[in-house]
């Protein structure tokens, strides 16, 4: 795999997915961590938004997700949640 893939294409069961949540009710982030697939090498998140009704899946590898969260710390996304 040379590109980011897609859920379909990781093969995996998004229900059978330990998701943590961000809280509760529609609109909580929920969040998979998925280990290294077999020929893969590489870790993937997942990220979903609870109750949307396309059940739309990002995908983020894992240099991509702890920048992410030092976005996060750093304040980065402090005036979008005002």
């Amino acid at each position: 795999m040379n590109a980011k893939p897609t859920v379909a294409e990781l093969g995996i069961d998004l229900v059978a997915q330990d998701w943590q949540r961000s809280g509760d009710g529609d609109g909580a982030l929920e969040i998979a961590f998925i280990n290294r697939l077999p020929g893969t090498g590489t870790e993937w998140v997942l990220m979903r938004v609870a109750g949307d009704p396309d059940g739309r899946v990002l995908v983020y590898d894992r240099n991509e997700w702890e920048c992410f969260l030092d976005g996060v710390r750093a304040g980065e996304f402090d005036d979008a949640a005002g």
